[in-house]
């Protein structure tokens, strides 16, 4: 074959496939699942609102890829990962779904990248905490978009032992991302000079965490720190008043505080407490403009996660609409390939291991005084730079890291 005849060739074949990828899709439905805990314990950080946030990027961005509809179908993991398992096989398997999104209990996530992996499907997570999610347990499969609990771990425990808080004790949620916020936040405090004098694992979810405060307490540390979330989060602050912790001189730092639980408090309860997240509604006025919209919609101001949501789903649909495919490998090549800068974040870029680089921010809960309204609930202390938020990739164990 001449080598002219040759590169008419490749021509025509590289034509045919861009060609079936366009068909791939211009036939059929582009098929998106969103998995959350809709009724528990982490209801309102993610819950029926990001199901809410993921239709409203999809309605943005016109409804369909091409001449494909978009469609979502949705489900209540109810927190099991057993229940998450067997939800996501049959979407994959069986209902043609493309795209996976929301997730939140990591232990949940973990078990359902799994069986993405197995079907070369792609997942978007956007509740789950556990960093392992791309470090252990990274796959080809998953991007981890919001935060993770190195993240967290860099933020307010830094900043608490930097202003004296030296001897900690961890109240952790008993499951995979209690684990890992536990691992995380030991780390960071002892890098900065203090120290762990105990923990304590409690079962997931516990409605009394009387025994556990009081354990904690007992323990005479200066900072009583919550590896734990959502309505965990809120019973333990609660608990912790209705004992006079901080009045008799303990710190309670909440690591994983999202904006409803605050809301949930009130400034009353929650001023003061330092907090890390990866983005607030107030920041300026593309964060506000989108989130006005999104009140409009759910009657709530949204959390990070609700925030995340919608940014991946954009983002997931214009890698499908650029590739003219739906595949999973070809998606997830073309989001590394290409920054994010939306409503959530500014540079932003997806890591060979899965992980979402961005700013993350640490931030300080307004006193009654402070607050101009029901929402108004932070103030922004510092920017954590994308580079120092996130687990460097030389610290990875991750299987599709260089070198690993």
């Amino acid at each position: 074959m001449t080598m002219m005849k040759k590169l008419l060739t490749s021509a025509v074949a590289s034509a045919l496939m861009v060609g079936g990828a366009q068909a791939e899709i211009s036939d059929k439905t582009v098929k998106i699942g969103y998995l959350a805990d809709m009724s528990g314990t982490y209801r309102d950080l993610a819950g029926p609102n990001g199901l809410k946030a993921m239709e409203m990027a999809i309605a943005d961005f016109g409804g369909k890829v091409g001449s494909a509809k978009v469609e979502v179908v949705s489900a209540d993991d109810r927190n099991s990962p057993d229940v998450a398992s067997s939800t996501v096989r049959r979407w994959v398997e069986n209902e043609g779904v493309d795209m996976v999104g929301g997730m939140v209990a990591s232990s949940v996530t973990i078990a359902t990248t799994k069986i993405l992996e197995e079907n070369n499907k792609l997942g978007l997570v956007s509740g789950s905490a556990a960093s392992s999610i791309t470090d252990a347990h990274c796959t080809p499969n998953h991007i981890h978009y919001v935060y993770d609990t190195y993240a967290l771990s860099i933020g307010t425990p830094t900043a608490i032992v930097k202003e004296g808080g030296k001897s900690w004790y961890i109240l952790t949620a008993d499951y995979a991302f209690g684990h890992a916020m536990e691992a995380d936040v030991t780390r960071v405090v002892e890098a900065n000079g203090g120290e762990i004098l105990g923990s304590i694992r409690h079962p997931f979810p516990t409605p009394d965490f009387s025994s556990f405060i009081l354990q904690a307490q007992a323990s005479g540390a200066d900072v009583i720190a919550l590896a734990n979330a959502g309505a965990d989060t809120t019973n333990a602050i609660t608990t912790a008043a209705e004992f006079g912790v901080t009045q008799a001189g303990q710190t309670i730092a909440g690591l994983v505080v999202f904006l409803s639980d605050v809301h949930a408090l009130g400034t009353e309860a929650a001023q003061g407490l330092q907090l890390t997240t990866g983005w607030y509604w107030d920041m300026n006025d593309e964060t506000r403009e989108w989130s006005d919209r999104f009140m409009e919609e759910t009657g709530a101001r949204p959390t990070m996660v609700h925030a995340g949501i919608y940014s991946s789903t954009m983002q997931y649909l214009k890698a499908v609409e650029a590739t003219g495919s739906d595949d999973s490998q070809t998606v997830r090549k073309y989001m590394m390939e290409h920054p994010i800068n939306d409503m959530f974040a500014k540079n932003g870029r997806v890591r060979e291991d899965g992980r979402m680089v961005h700013d993350m921010y640490l931030a300080k809960v307004k006193t009654p005084e402070e607050s101009t309204g029901e929402w108004d609930l932070y103030d922004i202390v510092r920017t954590i730079p994308a580079d120092e938020a996130f687990r460097p990739l030389s610290e990875s164990k991750c299987k599709l890291v260089s070198g690993n």
